[in-house]
């Protein structure tokens, strides 16, 4: 995939990713053929540059097929902008509606969880919320279905996924789209969305499921494990799980979403930058001992987790097989050596090779 300023495109490039419209639909799907009136209209409604799947227009590739269908993606920000609309100004929500999209992602997801994963998007600076909710909805699920959640709380997760930037809706959109740096007050009114959300959702209890889950993913989707977050300084488990979860995806999103004032991050550097300089921001995973190790898969073992990152004991210790896991044998990122080792046993006063006995 390749980038390129609008005024270096060419007849019939293809388009890797789409474009979004004020009103959650298409203004251009990945797929498409680049025309001369593509290329005026491109430039018309300000759109400075375009994804294209290869800079010669005589190779048209075709892009990769996404974890969701288009038509899915598509449908979703539609149904995200009429609901945030509808909200603010009647002060109700079609929640058939939102359930019904949760439940279409979930099923892409299960369906094409073999598909690449293509998250980003080029949108229009007051759109950005609406296909921003998607992507968010799209990566919680699909981090949820690895944490091998029940469909019930699947359908849940997405549906506060989409649903927890609802807030932004009592946000001045000048302030939502501004370019340059914000002033004090601008940015307590940002800080002030997570608790207007969680308040909007509140007033929605007779149309939505499980509306005290909802309204914590709203609430505490800024919050940091170390209490570093916002609005209510929570710290570690006081977060709701799913509001952890979408925290993740939110902040991944936002990296690789190109906006008026930086640039979008690759995948790689997005994840660099949430585990090294977000720093006590998401929850680590931690410690574990090596339980068995198979030939063949000795870089996937299976491992006993019982320790977090800051060397304070889980409240239960929980076996994992790193083969079964997507990206297993990537999951080790050191080894401990025998001084350190012996420190962390002096620090916890226990000897992790307990957790290698059967049960």
């Amino acid at each position: 995939m390749l980038r390129l300023p609008v005024k270096n495109l060419k007849k019939g490039m293809i388009v890797a990713q789409s474009i979004y419209n004020h009103h959650g639909g298409s203004y251009l799907v990945k797929g498409s053929a680049i025309t001369p009136e593509y290329i005026h209209q491109l430039k018309k409604i300000g759109i400075p540059t375009v994804n294209v799947t290869s800079a010669d227009p005589n190779f048209q590739l075709q892009p990769p097929e996404d974890v969701v269908q288009e038509t899915t993606r598509i449908d979703a920000i539609q149904h995200v902008y009429e609901a945030f609309q509808t909200v603010e100004q009647e002060g109700r929500l079609d929640a058939q509606a939102m359930e019904t999209v949760s439940d279409n992602i979930i099923r892409d997801i299960i369906q094409r969880k073999e598909n690449l994963v293509q998250l980003t998007d080029i949108r229009l600076h007051d759109t950005y919320t609406f296909a921003h909710s998607v992507n968010v909805a799209i990566l919680s699920a699909m981090l949820g279905m690895l944490c091998r959640y029940t469909r019930k709380d699947m359908n849940l997760l997405t549906l506060g996924a989409l649903l927890h930037d609802l807030g932004k809706i009592d946000v001045s959109t000048r302030i939502l789209t501004k370019n340059t740096r914000l002033t004090d007050s601008e940015f307590a009114e940002i800080k002030s969305h997570p608790e207007k959300g969680a308040e909007h959702i509140h007033e929605m209890d007779h149309e939505l499921p499980s509306t005290s889950i909802l309204a914590a993913i709203a609430r505490e989707h800024h919050e940091h494990i170390d209490g570093r977050g916002y609005p209510r300084g929570l710290q570690g488990d006081e977060i709701h799980r799913f509001a952890k979860i979408v925290a993740i995806a939110d902040v991944y999103d936002a990296l690789t979403s190109e906006r008026p004032y930086k640039r979008a991050y690759t995948p790689n550097v997005a994840y660099n930058i949430m585990k090294n300089v977000n720093i006590g921001q998401f929850d680590p995973d931690g410690y574990a001992i090596v339980k068995k190790c198979e030939f063949g898969k000795t870089e996937a073992p299976t491992i006993v987790l019982f320790a977090n990152l800051e060397g304070r004991l889980l409240p239960k210790a929980e076996t994992i097989d790193l083969a079964a896991e997507p990206r297993g044998a990537k999951l080790i990122q050191m080894v401990v050596a025998d001084n350190e080792l012996r420190h962390f046993i002096h620090e916890l006063s226990i000897d992790p090779s307990q957790y290698l006995q059967e049960a």
